[in-house]
């Protein structure tokens, strides 16, 4: 018995012996088997590292991808030879491995110049491109089916972390531009990449903007928003540049990208989306390639447009073949033939996660355009705007509080956070073309001789010298003429906020040689909140007082009425006003873009050249020397999202989808101040530009007003008019100054730009990459018979020529009309209309037809 117990106790020490020694056995060559490879991913040019890299070995299943500091760790068994790098808009690299062992591999990866060029499919045989039967428009079908699914709106809850750069340089600067001596004292911010990366070898860095957000999505009730924990950017002097307003259009240049919207706005335009409904008829698929060595397996698809000068894209996209039919890696261009300005070079980088939930969102984007007057050569603007997420988290509502207010929210402090903050929180980092960029344009500020340049830089393009406290101008107001005054001469300026951020003066004085007349206006703002006058938002008191002449009727846009090129007018330009006018002003401003204006205001105008005020009264004609009135009136603005750039004279405005309102209110003050009528007017107007997606964009304008009691007809609204030889879009171009008063109206303007999409599809007008334009502007009103001279002879006579022909009239409840046809993007920066006139054409000196221009630069 104890043998047999001593005998299977043996037995179970050789099997525990046996079963320890198969497992160590089974260890070993497992880890003989087993193979682990780690290391970062770089760009080869810039060393900056990459996110979002496809990583596998070779001839298996097994893939990961880099994080967003480009580390990977990939671990595989089995038959392992080398390991392959691969991402969209670089060439693959593979790199061979030691079985069975840890290692560490660092790879820089080069960019593949072919993305930024046409995508050719070619064949053996030339067949004729369909959508019937072809595989590659069945599965962009499938893709344009699931969009809705792989949205981040289909999501009851999201939210995510982001972190955004955008760098612009001087691009394609040759060695030669370089040592130029103007920029000997500039040596240090140069910046020097691989000659074949696009914007060149040598760059100059202008500009840079970061910034670190939290966003927050809400499906129902629908909530979308933005806090910015932390922002920064280049800051020129204010003197010179507006920095909120540069930054607005840079970033409404490089906007977000996201595929899956039916157009993309880049650069001002819609680009239709590679996977918009309408994609299969306007781009050409192909099925290029099936990758089988990740997981999931992707089909990539490669699209050109049908068109090549037609604004869309060509290039790339990779489908998962999970049933999502999501996109997870994008690489978008454009071709040299496309119908848009300056752009030389143009590629978009998308690459997309795979969440928890199984769904894909995005992870990083990169797109870089380099701008240049020539295409082909020659120094220009490279701009670069990367965006990368993490944190991405679903499904997880946030406190209610978290939704409610503004859809974008500045965090207290985010603009001061220091460098040791954004080196710890940045999810990039900086490459050496991008590092220090902050620090050298400060210290490029500092530099006598830029001080130098940027003034005479701002007396070119805004017309002012700037003296420190004091800024002469506008220069191009210095000189003109005109039939009253004959030759003009004017000079003025205004105070800066060098010398007070609270005060502001401005003034000129202007002399006439054929009327031998003085003009004068000076004015003085208090300004409220501590800012400058000239910044948003504005919030301040002002006083004035103006006495000069005036068109009854003109309205300008973005120019002042004393411009020189103003001077050269068609047909008869002699009724005239001088105006003496005080002014109170009260402006407020909000963030979320609303406003008010408060104005009390005296005037006292008084009849110039032809044009005369005179009753009938008691049967006989009197002479009317001036009308005096004193009037409140408040004014009301909403217009949200809305962004311009601040001029010196005049905010510019980046146009966007959002409409404008406005809402105007007057009351005339009888007896006040010598005021003599009592009346109301208020006017409301609407203005949107609507996108059409491959049609271009609509710009509508549309106006009414109704002005209540008995008033002459100076004080009648004064249509628009425009006798100058320049295309004015909110005036009537073949309309008579004084032609047309109202007691009462409404109108439309529409302007179409079809942006080239006729004119693409014509063989030799598509090389001219011109863009076809049209117009069309209509205005109803009349008088009401309490406010026409006809019925009451102690009113105002309507104005007749020498000869008693009537020149100003009512529009007796009709329509006036006129529409145009033009030709725009002449030598990228003209545009040509052909006007014509479809009423009252009966009108003394009534213009039937005319050619008006208009100078405009746009992408």
């Amino acid at each position: 018995m104890k043998n047999y117990k001593k005998l299977h106790l043996n037995k179970a020490i050789l099997l525990i012996i046996t079963i320890c020694l198969f497992s160590f056995s089974f260890q070993a060559v497992s880890a003989q088997e087993s193979t682990v490879v780690s290391g970062t991913i770089t760009d080869l040019k810039t060393r900056q590292t990459l996110p979002a890299v496809s990583v596998s070995f070779t001839g298996t299943t097994t893939g990961t991808s880099a994080d967003n500091n480009g580390h990977f760790t990939l671990r595989g068994s089995g038959k392992i030879t080398s390991v392959q790098f691969s991402f969209i808009g670089y060439k693959a690299v593979v790199k061979e491995v030691v079985p069975g062992k840890e290692q560490v591999i660092n790879v820089a990866l080069s960019e593949d110049s072919r993305l930024l060029n046409e995508v050719v499919i070619k064949s053996g045989k030339k067949t004729k491109y369909r959508n019937k039967n072809n595989p590659a428009v069945e599965l962009i079908r499938q893709v344009i089916a699931h969009k809705k699914l792989n949205r981040l709106e289909s999501f009851n809850y999201a939210q995510y972390h982001q972190y955004e750069k955008m760098v612009f340089f001087l691009s394609d600067l040759s060695d030669k531009f370089k040592e130029k001596r103007i920029f000997k004292n500039y040596q240090f911010l140069f910046r020097q990449q691989d000659s074949t990366a696009i914007g060149g070898k040598n760059l100059l860095p202008v500009y840079m903007e970061e910034k670190l957000a939290d966003n927050y999505f809400r499906k129902s009730p629908y909530a979308k928003k933005e806090i910015i924990q932390a922002n920064k950017q280049v800051k020129y002097d204010e003197g010179f540049i507006d920095n909120e307003g540069l930054k607005s259009y840079f970033n409404k240049m490089y906007q977000d990208i996201d595929i899956y919207d039916n157009n993309i706005a880049l650069l001002g335009n819609q680009m239709l989306s590679p996977i918009a409904d309408a994609a299969p008829s306007f781009y050409m698929f192909f099925i290029s390639d099936t990758i089988k060595d990740v997981n999931p397996h992707l089909i990539e698809l490669s699209f050109t447009p049908r068109n090549n000068t037609d604004l869309l894209f060509a290039g790339k996209i990779y489908i998962t073949m999970d049933g999502n039919f999501a996109v997870e890696k994008a690489a978008l261009t454009v071709n040299k033939n496309i119908n848009l300005n300056f752009v030389r070079q143009m590629q978009a980088v998308l690459s997309f996660d795979k969440g928890d939930e199984g769904k894909y969102h995005l992870s990083q984007s990169d797109l870089k355009i380099d701008f240049g007057l020539n295409k082909k050569k020659g120094g220009g603007v490279y701009g670069e705007r990367v965006v990368m997420v993490n944190n991405f988290k679903v499904n997880v509502p946030a406190p209610d509080s978290t939704y409610t207010g503004p859809a974008e929210v500045v965090a207290p402090g985010a603009a001061q956070k220091g460098e040791e903050y954004w080196e710890e929180n940045r999810l990039d980092t900086l490459s050496g073309i991008e590092d220090n960029i902050y620090k050298g344009i400060d210290s490029l500020q500092t530099i006598p001789s830029f001080k130098r340049t940027m003034k005479i830089a701002t007396l070119l393009l805004a017309g002012y010298w700037n003296t420190g406290p004091f800024e002469i101008g506008p220069t191009n107001t210095f000189y003109n003429f005109n039939p009253v005054e004959g030759f003009r001469l004017r000079l003025g300026g205004r105070t800066t906020s060098e010398l007070s951020k609270r005060y502001y003066f401005e003034t000129y004085g202007a002399y006439g040689f054929k009327d031998e007349k003085f003009k004068y206006f000076l004015s003085g703002t208090y300004s409220l909140n501590n800012k400058s006058i000239y910044s948003f938002p504005q919030q301040y008191l002002r006083a004035s007082y103006q006495h000069d002449t005036k068109i009854p009727g003109q309205e300008l846009q973005f120019v002042q009425e004393d411009n020189f090129f103003l001077s050269f007018k068609r047909g008869e330009n002699t009724t005239w006003l001088y105006n003496d006018i005080f002014r109170l002003n009260y402006v407020h401003e909000y963030l979320n873009h609303f406003s008010y204006k408060f104005q009390f205001q005296t005037w006292n105008q008084h009849p110039a050249g032809t044009l005369y005020f005179e009753n009938a009264e008691n049967g006989v004609l009197n002479n009317i020397n001036g009308l005096k009135t004193t009037e409140l009136s408040a004014e009301f603005r909403y217009a949200p999202h809305e962004k311009f750039y601040q001029g010196k004279l005049y905010r510019t405005p980046i146009p966007d989808k959002y409409p404008i309102f406005t809402l105007r209110y007057n009351q005339g003050l009888s007896g006040v101040l010598g005021g003599k009528y009592s009346y109301e007017n208020l006017t409301a107007n609407i203005t949107k530009r609507f996108y059409l997606s491959q049609l271009g964009y609509a710009d509508v304008s549309t106006e009414g007003g109704y002005l209540f009691g008995k008033v002459p007809f100076p004080l009648l609204d004064i249509h628009h008019a425009n006798q100058s030889y320049a295309l004015q879009l909110q005036s009537y171009n073949l309309m008579n100054f004084l032609e047309f008063v109202s007691d009462h109206y409404a109108a439309i303007n529409i302007d179409q730009n079809f942006n080239g999409f006729i004119f693409n599809k014509i063989p030799l007008l598509k090389k001219l990459k011109w863009r076809e334009v049209i117009s069309l502007k209509a205005l109803w009103g009349g008088v009401r018979s309490e406010n026409n001279p006809a019925n009451d002879p102690s009113l105002y006579q309507f104005p007749v020529n020498s000869e008693g022909v009537p020149t100003t009239y009512s529009l007796n409840n009709k329509f006036y009309t006129e529409g145009s046809i033009g030709i725009a993007n002449i030598f990228k920066v003209l545009r040509l209309d052909y006007v014509k006139r479809f009423s009252y054409l009966d009108h003394p000196n009534a213009p039937k037809h005319g050619i008006r221009a208009l100078v405009i630069i746009q992408f």
